[in-house]
């Protein structure tokens, strides 16, 4: 009897072992080079195999986002039209979608989206806004609440003439909301008042002719991360109560390109990673220094052309890179002690793949 307990014990932890390393992967893409939509895979966190599970049909959902217990996928249309929206998708245990609703964004090509409770934010590139959506938990289509709009004030006049807003996200303390207001060369910060923002001036303005595109923020959420398009440059702040300061400026496009584009620290955050388009095309490699949130470069990994979002696995084994115009998503095993990458040759082949997001199974 004693042995039957302890096998049952030691296959259950098998088990359990076993599903944490299966992730459900979502794949965003555009859609006018033959994509579906959104495609959903098993992939496995230890070995770097994907298997497809699904797809749903769905306008450019070029970006899209989860909520925090899985459940919920929710994904923009970025469409320059009024059919700019989001959306709200059920997830399944084994992969399946379905789309529960949708509601217009009222800004075109919405090209990020953020979730956190009951709110729910899309940055309009081309809009050149953020919108504020209250969100049911039945399901039910997004109330739109607001617009902010973003302005402009930058020097290349062919790129930042007109406004543009390109991510805003949560900050760690669950208190404020910041804006890459692209076309400004700044960061905006509104607060949290409820089920509504409201708006906190300027968290931080970046150097001249940068068009600041995505952000994150340091596990512990004393530094945040912004990589800039233009400048191709990463900017480090020490972060607090909404407001960002400037602590280093590094280059992570070093040819000039003006294509940066993703930036992301690993689990453990000792290292942080920012894709770069155009010329050159990979990934930059840093190291982070934990006590100041200094960055030093330490690598170059190239990748597919055209690489834009990018995503770590949880527990820091790969990084998968959405190669756009290779029309694949490259798949690297992470050194998890020097943070470099290796081409794994495990290519996921998706048509202008542009978003990869994991959710635990």
């Amino acid at each position: 009897m004693r042995f039957n307990v302890f096998s049952c014990m030691l296959l259950c932890s098998l088990f359990c072992v076993q599903a944490q390393d299966n992730l459900t992967m979502l794949v965003g893409t555009y859609t006018d080079g033959g994509s579906h939509g959104i495609y959903s895979y098993r992939f496995n966190q230890m070995t770097g195999e994907a298997r497809l599970l699904d797809s749903l049909a769905l306008k450019n959902p070029s970006y899209l986002t989860l909520s925090s217990d899985g459940h919920r996928v929710y994904a923009v249309s970025e469409t320059n039209d009024e059919k700019a929206s989001l959306n709200v998708i059920n997830l399944g245990r084994n992969g399946s979608m379905q789309l529960l609703s949708s509601a217009a964004t009222e800004g075109a090509d919405p090209c990020y989206v953020a979730v956190k409770g009951a709110l729910a934010l899309t940055a309009n590139y081309s809009g050149g806004s953020m919108s504020v959506f209250r969100l049911s938990t039945k399901g039910d289509e997004p109330t739109l609440v607001t617009r902010f709009l973003g302005a402009t004030g930058g020097p290349d006049r062919s790129r930042q003439g007109l406004p543009h807003v390109h991510c805003a996200c949560f900050t760690p303390d669950g208190r404020y909301v910041l804006a890459t207001d692209f076309s400004a060369d700044r960061i905006l910060s509104y607060r949290i008042a409820g089920q509504r923002l409201v708006a906190n001036g300027v968290a931080a303005q970046v150097s001249a002719d940068s068009g600041p595109r995505h952000l994150t923020f340091s596990r512990d959420g004393r530094f945040a991360y912004v990589m800039s398009e233009l400048s191709g440059k990463l900017t480090a702040f020490r972060y607090s109560q909404g407001r960002l300061e400037c602590i280093q400026e590094i280059v992570s496009d070093s040819v000039g390109a003006r294509g940066g584009a993703d930036v992301h620290l690993s689990p453990d955050g000792r290292f942080l990673y920012s894709s770069n388009r155009l010329k050159d095309e990979g990934i930059a490699i840093f190291s982070v220094d934990a006590a100041t949130g200094l960055l030093t470069r330490i690598g170059y990994q190239p990748t597919g052309a055209h690489p834009r979002q990018f995503n770590l696995t949880p527990n820091g084994r790969f990084l998968l890179c959405c190669c756009r115009d290779s029309n694949k998503i490259q798949v690297f095993r992470r050194d998890l002690k020097t943070g470099l990458l290796t081409d794994i040759h495990k290519d996921i082949s998706v048509s202008r793949a542009v978003c990869v997001q994991f959710a635990s199974e």
